[in-house]
């Protein structure tokens, strides 16, 4: 579970400030992280990518012809063919990435559905061709490849491009597809 969601899980439950939930991570010895690696299985489901600009250093498997880590600086990079985009979750990063993702136009991102944000009103919906809110809570795996628990909330796959939204209806994974309109 991200800082973030544990925040938020801590939060519901009466009131735990972010800065108490850091200072325990800190006595237990838990660095909070961006660095989180998408489950393999979720990878060939959706098919070949040619480019994944936000890779975790170290990764285990191939998620793309092309990763870059953070060393990369994938943000600065021109992204080009078909991307897969799990985006690091914290602020500014996630929406500099969903920006960029939006403007590129053509791949899948893995990211918390929040989606009723600013960022999704006015940079995702106007973008994509749909969302897919995946039943399946997804167990990521941290930067020592050991399996997190179950997070408290779902992950939803965004398409960008209609290839990718067939992708995503063709890959087994069980979910909802919601198909964004203009009005």
């Amino acid at each position: 579970m991200s800082f973030y969601q544990e925040w938020l899980w801590y939060n519901k439950q009466g009131g735990t400030t972010m800065k108490e939930i850091q200072e325990t991570h800190q006595k237990k010895g838990v660095v909070s992280s961006d660095e989180y690696y998408t489950p393999l299985h979720i990878i060939e489901a959706l098919g070949h990518f040619d480019l994944d600009p936000a890779t975790p250093p170290n990764p285990r498997w191939q998620t793309a012809d092309v990763m870059y880590t953070k060393n990369d600086d994938g943000l600065s990079k021109e992204w080009f063919g078909r991307v897969f985009l799990n985006p690091p979750y914290s602020r500014p990063l996630v929406n500099q990435f969903m920006e960029k993702m939006a403007a590129h136009g053509n791949g899948i991102a893995l990211v918390v559905p929040k989606l009723g944000t600013k960022m999704f009103r006015e940079v995702v919906y106007p973008a994509c061709s749909a969302i897919y809110i995946l039943n399946e809570r997804i167990k990521f795996y941290d930067e020592n490849w050991e399996q997190q628990k179950s997070p408290i909330c779902q992950s939803m796959l965004v398409a960008f491009g209609e290839e990718n939204k067939e992708a995503i209806r063709k890959s087994g994974l069980k979910g909802i597809m919601l198909v964004p309109e203009t009005v």
